[in-house]
């Protein structure tokens, strides 16, 4: 089995949303508005098997040296192939290029997330002064990174974890 892994297109939103919506009913993945996928496209890679959207995942870079891992999904078929490994490749080497130092996820697959160096953590990832300055993002995403009580029902329980990069992370 070859995987390609390649930067989204608009014309993947399908198939991303077609992913996570099972995983959101589970609420395993927090569920978004077809708009939301639009408009976070740049941040999204997807894995393709044979001309098929298997897989896809993003980073948001939220300060100077952290970003987070989003919305890592794989199709059921796939799973266990490598392909959830190949997109975290791909979204670490582009944090490296980046200039991040730090990725962090909200995540359910512990295991998987331990294998690829991200360690569970307590607390905050980030100094005070940062903190203040995330409270004042719109994005959801950081208001569960900071888990913030109005986003608790959306954060399913998570563990918050974080790896800490080198520049050998930033080879494929």
């Amino acid at each position: 089995m070859s995987v390609t892994i390649r930067r989204a297109r608009t014309k993947d939103v399908a198939a991303i949303r077609d992913l996570v919506a099972p995983l959101a009913e589970r609420r395993v993945l927090v569920s978004k508005d077809t708009v939301a996928y639009f408009e976070g496209l740049q941040e999204f890679h997807v894995a393709e098997v044979d001309g098929q959207v298997v897989g896809c995942g993003a980073l948001h870079v939220m300060w100077e040296d952290l970003a987070e891992i989003r919305t890592l999904a794989v199709a059921d078929a796939f799973l266990g192939k490598g392909v959830g490994g190949a997109l975290l490749r791909a979204l670490t080497v582009d944090a490296v290029e980046l200039g991040v130092h730090r990725l962090f996820c909200l995540t359910f697959e512990t295991d998987f997330f331990a294998r690829h160096g991200f360690a569970e953590i307590d607390g905050q990832a980030v100094d005070p002064e940062v903190y203040v300055e995330l409270l004042r993002s719109y994005d959801e995403g950081v208001a569960e990174f900071l888990d913030l009580e109005r986003v608790k029902p959306n954060t399913l329980g998570n563990a918050r974890m974080l790896k800490q990069l080198t520049p050998q992370d930033g080879r494929a």
